[in-house]
């Protein structure tokens, strides 16, 4: 089966390095793109669940518990699209509820893998991984600072102008 590009990064991401905020840059962009009215869409779910862990590693419990129980909620909505798209959403779903049952008792942070069901989706963000020097599965590196608070490392400019720009044209 053909998966998109994005979809295969953001796997490659997730599993690879645990970059989660460039997992949510990535498909958020394939998904406003592919269905941005759609905000209960599967892609969305999937951005959700990398926000959550994102929180979750920066100790953020709350928002990661928050995040996290809508991406609960719409994984089991969505649980045919989370099939074609090779992951065993049931598995999904429990590795969640018990996420967030460690999130609840405040047990720190700790690295998961999406369970995937297709062995060629699984060589391919394998070989994603290899070719981006990411160690396929590793547990996330939490003395990394940069990858860790990501957010509030990068340059917002852009961002900033375009708000900008979009203020000025909506007074006039």
């Amino acid at each position: 089966m053909g998966y998109p590009k994005a979809y295969v990064d953001f796997l490659m991401y997730f599993h690879g390095n645990r970059d989660y905020f460039e997992c949510h840059e990535v498909l958020e962009e394939y998904w406003k793109e592919a269905d941005p009215k759609n905000r209960t869409s599967h892609w969305v779910g999937l951005i959700q669940l990398a926000v959550g862990f994102y929180h979750y590693r920066r100790g953020n419990l709350a928002g990661a518990e928050r995040t996290l129980n809508k991406a609960l909620k719409n994984i089991e909505k969505n649980q045919k699209a989370m099939v074609r798209l090779g992951i065993d959403a049931g598995k999904l779903q429990e590795m969640l509820l018990d996420t967030a049952r460690h999130i609840s008792q405040g047990q720190p942070y700790h690295s998961i893998n999406i369970p995937l069901t297709d062995d060629s989706l699984i060589e391919k963000v394998q070989s994603r991984c290899e070719e981006n020097g990411y160690s396929w599965c590793s547990p996330s590196d939490l003395a990394n600072s940069e990858l860790i608070h990501r957010h509030s490392l990068r340059d917002r400019s852009g961002v900033i102008a375009e708000r900008n720009d979009a203020l000025r044209k909506k007074r006039g």
